[in-house]
């Protein structure tokens, strides 16, 4: 991989999304962002790239597969939202909501039809560094797509000794559904968790700083906060019990809980820790 794409940075990837088969199986594929506006889709098994296209201007900052493997959306530096085909290629959409503004996240989850009445196989979000979040109702084999809902969270003017400021972050909630989660930087230091039901912020827990990542387990009611502070928090939800955890020298700048919900894999600039999660 290394070796094609030897003058272009990867700035993003994920993992083509497949039901439970054997591990190994032909169809492993993952897709890759890249400095120059390209994605690129590699086989794991033959470790090759099968697919390159180039739906953006500029560099790609987030990347994510709807949840049927089908399409693939990407975010670019300048806040545009691509919808691209993996098998021809071909980019179906292209959404400019929060052009002008960073892609930090793109997410998708499976939705029922009528959960919330309006069309459409599957969920998904867009944050942008300016503190907006729009979520999507979509089904891309009928060419639809709906805007949900449109979240903008207020933060104080002109912030002091700040040299960047927190990433804007985002993620469906996997044990309330309807529900996202959000942190960034505000008027306070909390995760805020928003009910697309209710149109409001349903609980707020606070947090010791500004987080600089954020995981949500697929399979327990536990949450994995990182901070620039070297430090990872685990909280328990709903009951905001928190452990805190030492072990990077750096800015925990990616969270991610493995599928099973066992295992939290934490990246700071150094260094890649996997914690595993032990008793309940």
């Amino acid at each position: 991989v290394s070796a094609l794409v030897a003058l272009q940075s990867c700035q993003c990837l994920a993992w083509e999304p497949r039901p439970i088969v054997s591990w190994g199986a032909e169809s492993q594929h993952v897709v890759a962002g890249y400095s120059d506006g390209t994605i690129r889709v590699f086989s794991i098994s033959r470790t090759e790239m099968e697919l390159k296209m180039h739906p953006h201007a500029v560099a790609l900052t987030a990347i994510a597969y709807s949840t049927d493997g089908e399409m693939i959306l990407s975010g670019g530096k300048d806040g545009l939202v691509a919808v691209s085909s993996p098998h021809t290629g071909m980019t179906i959409h292209v959404l400019a909501e929060h052009k002008g503004s960073p892609i930090t996240v793109l997410q998708c989850t499976r939705k029922q039809y009528r959960d919330f009445g309006v069309e459409g196989g599957e969920l998904w979000l867009a944050t942008s560094s300016d503190r907006r979040v729009s979520v999507w109702a979509s089904d891309w084999l009928k060419d639809k797509c709906e805007l949900l809902d449109w979240l903008s969270f207020p933060a104080p003017a002109g912030p002091e000794g700040l040299g960047s400021l927190p990433p804007s972050l985002a993620a469906f909630c996997p044990w309330e559904p309807g529900t996202l989660v959000y942190v960034g930087f505000g008027m306070q230091k909390e995760a805020l968790f928003y009910s697309l039901r209710k149109k409001q912020v349903v609980e707020k827990i606070s947090l010791p700083y500004f987080a600089t990542s954020l995981s949500l387990s697929p399979a327990a009611r536990f949450m994995a906060v990182g901070f620039s502070e070297q430090l990872l928090r685990l909280l328990r939800c709903p009951t905001s019990n928190a452990q805190d955890y030492a072990g990077h020298d750096d800015a925990i700048h990616l969270c991610r809980f493995a599928p099973s919900g066992r295992r939290l894999l934490t990246a700071s600039h150094s260094a890649v820790l996997v914690w595993e999660l032990t008793g309940s």
